[in-house]
C-alpha cells in the first residue's frame, strides 16, 4: 500500500495544472494515476450517482486524477451527452463532499464524460463500447488503460465480465494499457454463488485485475484501525486472550429501506452488511501483523482469521444468531412505517433488517473471545463502532470506595464522529477514595483539522492506481459466505419468523439483548 497516500496539506494552493480549479483540497498525492479511461456500467443508478460520479468530480476538482482521462458511462436509458452530464452535474451538486461545485472544475470534467447507451444483454453495446474506446484512445494517443467499474445489480456481474471477455476489452497491451475491473456488492448470494461467480470472473480476468469492492475498507478510520494497531507498542500487549473480555462490532443505521425495498427483500441484513462490513472489521480487529503493508501481505492475515471462525452448524443458528424486522415506529422525533408498509416490499416478508451473531475465532490469540456482530435498520441513531471490553481487574483494591468502576473499554468509532475512546477507573477529587469511570476522547476532525476523503474517493484513486490492499480477493470472499451461509440454509429452512419483532427507533429485538445476557454481558450503549 502507498505510504501517507492522502494526507494533510495545511494549506490550498494554486493547481499547477487545471486554472481555475481549487487546489488539492488539503490532500497530497504519493504518484498520480496514468491517464485511463473509467468506464462506468449502471451509470444511471442510485449508486453511481449518490457516490461513484461524486467522488470522480472531487477526485477531478482536487486534481488527484490526470488531465487526460475519459469517463464513459453506459446504460440503458436513451440519453444523449448534453442530458446525461445534466443528471450527473444534479447528483454531485447534492451528493458531493466538498460545496459549491467549481464552475471550471465541472466544465472540464463533463467534456470527458460520454455516455453509451445500450442493454446489458446485447451483444451490440459491448461492441459500440469497444468500438468508441478504441477510436478515441487512438485519436487522444492513449496507451489504453482502461478500468470497468461495474455498479448494476449483481445479476448482471456475470454477463458484463462475459461479455467484455466476448471482444477483448480484457486484453492488457505488452508495455502498457492495462485493463482492471471494479466489482461492486453483494459478491455472490451465498458460497456456491460467490464461487461460481469467482470462476465466470477468472475466466475473463486475472485475480490481479479484479477489485471487489467493499467501501467500509476505504473509510478513514477504518484505515486507521491499522495504524491505531500496528504503530502504537503500548496496546498490543493486550490485545489477545488474556486481557480482552469480548469484542463487540456495531453497524447501526437509523433509515429504513428508502427507495430500495425490492433490492433489500433480494438481500436482507445479513448479506447486505454482515457478510461484507461486519466481518472485514473482524477480521482487521483479529488479525495477526502483516510481514508488510502491501496488498497480499494484508490480504492474507484477513483470510486467515476469516478460516478460523467457528462454522455454526445448524443447530448453532437458534442459539448464536438473532434477526428481526422492524415495525412502525419513531425516529428522530418522526413517525415512521414498518418494512412490511416500505414501497416495493411484500406486506407479509421474512426479510430480516437487523442481525446479531455470537461468533468465535479458533486460534492462539482469541481462543474463548465472543465476537459480537450486530446491524440493523431504523434503530435510533446512525453509528458504527467497534468497542473492545477488556476483563476486569484479577483484585479490587477499593472496596470501601462504592461501586466498582467499569472494565476498560477501548472504542473506534468509524462513523459518524470518527475517533477513539478509552475508558478508565480514576479517581474522584475529595478527602475519600471514590473510584469512577472516565473517558480518554479522541475525535479525528478536531484532532487533525482535516476533512477526511470519502471512501469512494479512496478507493477509486486506489484502483486506478493499481493498489488491491483495500479490496477483497477472492478467497477472502469465500470464506466470508463460508460463515454467513449456514444461518440463510437455517433461515430458509425454519420456521417463518414472527415479524415484525422490534419498532423503529429501538435497538433491535430483545432476543439481542437475551444474546448477550446469557453470557452475563450486555451491548455497549452508544
Amino acid at each position: 500500500m502507498r505510504q501517507a497516500r492522502l494526507a494533510a496539506a495545511g494549506k490550498r494552493t494554486r493547481s499547477p495544472r487545471r486554472e481555475g480549479n481549487p487546489l488539492r483540497e488539503g490532500l497530497r498525492l504519493d504518484r498520480m494515476p496514468e491517464p485511463a479511461s473509467f468506464v462506468l456500467f449502471g451509470a444511471t443508478g442510485d449508486l453511481a450517482h449518490r457516490k461513484v460520479f461524486p467522488a470522480l468530480y472531487q477526485l477531478w476538482r482536487a486534481n488527484l486524477l490526470p488531465v487526460g482521462m475519459r469517463f464513459v458511462a453506459v446504460a440503458r436509458r436513451p440519453y444523449d451527452d448534453a442530458a446525461f452530464r445534466e443528471e450527473v452535474r444534479a447528483s454531485i451538486e447534492t451528493h458531493a463532499r466538498v460545496k459549491p461545485m467549481h464552475a471550471d472544475a465541472w466544465a472540464s470534467f463533463a467534456e470527458r464524460l460520454t455516455y453509451v447507451a445500450g442493454d446489458f444483454n446485447d451483444d451490440a453495446t459491448y461492441d459500440r463500447l469497444a468500438a468508441f474506446l478504441d477510436a478515441d484512445e487512438a485519436a487522444r494517443g492513449a496507451r489504453g488503460d482502461r478500468i470497468y467499474y461495474l455498479a448494476t445489480q449483481a445479476s448482471a456481474f456475470g454477463e458484463i465480465v462475459g461479455q467484455l471477455g466476448r471482444v477483448g476489452m480484457d486484453h492488457e497491451i505488452p508495455g502498457g494499457g492495462w485493463r482492471r475491473v471494479v466489482i461492486e456488492k453483494p459478491f455472490g448470494r451465498d458460497h456456491d454463488s460467490a464461487r461460481r461467480l469467482n470462476r465466470e470472473v477468472g475466466r475473463v480476468f486475472r485475480e490481479s485485475q479484479v477489485y471487489r469492492i467493499d467501501h467500509y475498507l476505504g473509510k478513514e478510520t477504518v484505515r486507521n484501525l491499522l495504524v491505531f494497531r500496528f504503530a502504537n507498542l503500548i496496546f498490543e500487549p493486550m490485545w489477545n486472550r488474556r486481557y480482552v473480555d469480548h469484542v463487540q462490532i456495531t453497524v447501526a443505521e437509523s433509515i429504513g429501506v428508502e427507495r430500495r425495498g425490492a433490492f433489500y427483500e433480494e438481500t436482507g441484513a445479513a448479506r447486505d452488511i454482515l457478510q461484507n462490513h461486519l466481518l472485514q472489521l473482524l477480521a482487521l480487529v483479529a488479525m495477526e501483523p502483516p510481514a508488510t503493508f502491501e496488498a497480499n501481505a494484508l490480504r492474507d492475515e484477513k483470510v486467515k482469521v476469516l478460516r478460523s471462525i467457528a462454522p455454526l452448524k445448524a443447530e448453532d443458528v437458534a442459539s448464536h444468531v438473532v434477526r428481526g424486522q422492524y415495525g412502525p415506529g419513531w425516529v428522530g422525533g418522526e413517525p415512521v412505517p414498518g418494512y412490511r408498509e416500505e414501497s416495493a416490499v411484500d406486506p407479509e416478508s421474512e426479510t430480516e433488517t437487523f442481525v446479531a451473531v455470537r461468533l468465535g475465532i479458533d486460534d492462539w490469540r482469541w481462543a474463548g473471545v465472543p465476537f459480537y456482530l450486530r446491524t440493523g435498520k431504523r434503530l435510533p441513531k446512525r453509528a458504527t463502532e467497534i468497542a473492545i471490553r477488556f476483563r476486569e481487574v484479577p483484585h479490587l483494591l477499593f472496596r470501601g470506595s462504592g461501586a466498582a468502576p467499569d472494565a476498560n473499554l477501548l472504542a473506534l468509532r468509524i462513523q459518524p464522529d470518527e475517533g477513539i475512546v478509552l475508558r478508565f477507573g480514576a479517581k474522584v477529587p475529595g478527602l475519600g477514595i471514590d473510584v469512577r469511570s472516565v473517558n480518554m476522547d479522541f475525535g479525528y476532525g478536531t484532532g487533525f483539522n482535516v476533512d477526511s476523503p470519502d471512501a469512494y474517493e479512496t478507493l477509486i484513486l486506489d484502483a486506478l492506481l493499481g493498489d488491491q490492499a483495500l479490496f477483497t480477493r477472492e478467497d477472502e470472499v469465500e470464506e466470508a459466505w463460508r460463515v454467513v451461509t449456514p444461518m440463510l440454509q437455517a433461515w430458509a429452512g425454519g420456521r417463518a419468523p414472527s415479524f415484525p419483532d422490534y419498532a423503529s427507533g429501538t435497538w433491535g429485538p430483545d432476543a439481542a439483548d437475551d444474546l448477550l445476557g446469557r453470557d452475563g454481558r450486555a451491548w455497549r450503549r452508544i
